[in-house]
């Protein structure tokens, strides 16, 4: 195995969700910007012989937070992510180079290819004996790319809602368990 991923066994590995956070940023009003993260999260890291890596992750959209009841309901709503139809946001990797991690992502039923740039963090096993292993990642999409279009203009010009959205990414995985 490369040592670009010490520590990493094959197998697949899932995703912890209480040490995972897949967030947000987006600029509001064009003099701030508001965040929010995704409560359900489930993943797969899989590691093949030659640590050939391949992840898979899904977010609950209904499960989004804003720390605003009503944005997030706003959110939730046909104007946005319409969690009724389309209950998850999922990425599915196509290939790892170097701290680029390729992959697929699909909101709303369409699907476009992007990149993160991704960090491995390590793997350690915790005091209650668990092998564990982290990754980071960040990139920047188009949100009317994946048809999520609504906005309001501004009466001083520009829009409520910028187009631009930074989704950040901090994942803990747990190893395979023997058989």
């Amino acid at each position: 195995m490369s040592e670009q991923f010490d520590g990493l066994t094959p197998g697949v590995w899932t995703l912890d969700p209480a040490h995972t956070s897949a967030s947000f940023t987006v600029r509001h009003a064009g003099i701030s910007k508001a965040r929010g993260r995704f409560g359900d999260v489930e993943g797969t890291l899989t590691v093949g012989e030659g640590q050939d890596l391949s992840f898979k992750a899904v977010m609950k959209t209904a499960t989004i937070s804003t720390g605003n009841e009503d944005r997030d309901n706003h959110l939730r709503s046909g104007d946005f992510f319409d969690v009724e139809t389309y209950p998850e946001i999922t990425f599915v990797s196509t290939k790892v180079e170097g701290d680029e991690l390729h992959g697929e992502l699909t909101i709303r039923d369409t699907t476009r290819p992007v990149v993160l740039e991704f960090t491995y963090e390590g793997a350690a096993t915790d005091p209650f004996g668990v092998y564990r292993a982290g990754f980071t990642g960040e990139t920047k999409i188009s949100r009317k790319e994946f048809g999520l279009t609504w906005n309001a203009a501004l009466e001083t010009g520009g829009v409520l809602v910028s187009d631009d959205v930074r989704i950040s990414i901090e994942a803990e995985f747990t190893a395979p368990t023997a058989a």
